[in-house]
């Protein structure tokens, strides 16, 4: 049984949570594939999307062998080779072999990568904040308490 509160599109499905219509996934999913993309063009210049996907990953899982981070980025091992030597060529993360077994190399990330990676953050989050200053605090108020919901939307996934 639908159940309608008000007429801003909060009828309730037979699921009691989402609206009526479908609308609800499509527009969630434009919105934060439009976000994402406008966060990524305050990115570094210098490296793709994917490299610097990577290069978080190094960052919080490092030491971490190259066959682990491909399977965390779900790309091909060659893929992950080619992306690790752009990385190594810009002094952004080091490779050491692994004393016990040779074949084995980890990457850690450098302090150089620290830094553009906390330059890309500090750039994102100013972007980020400049836009939000447009809010007024109602609306700041409710992008706040959805953050809890939007972050349980993710657990799992990592």
């Amino acid at each position: 049984m639908a159940e309608t509160t008000s007429a801003s599109h909060t009828d309730l499905t037979d699921h009691g949570a989402l609206p009526a219509g479908g609308e609800l996934a499509p527009r969630l999913r434009l919105a934060v594939n439009r976000l994402a993309r406008l966060l990524r063009s305050q990115g570094p210049p210098d490296l793709s999307p994917s490299l610097t996907s990577a290069l978080v990953t190094i960052e919080r899982e490092g030491p971490i062998t190259l066959g682990r981070l491909a399977s965390i980025e779900r790309v091909t091992p060659p893929s992950i080779t080619r992306a690790a030597a752009s990385l190594q060529r810009l002094d952004l993360v080091s490779r050491e072999v692994d004393a016990d077994d040779r074949r084995v190399a980890r990457l850690s990330i450098t302090t150089e990568g620290r830094r553009k990676l906390q330059r890309s953050r500090t750039r994102k989050n100013a972007y980020l904040e400049k836009r939000l200053r447009r809010l007024d605090e109602s609306e700041l108020a409710r992008l706040s308490a959805a953050l809890p919901v939007l972050e349980r939307l993710l657990e799992g996934d990592r």
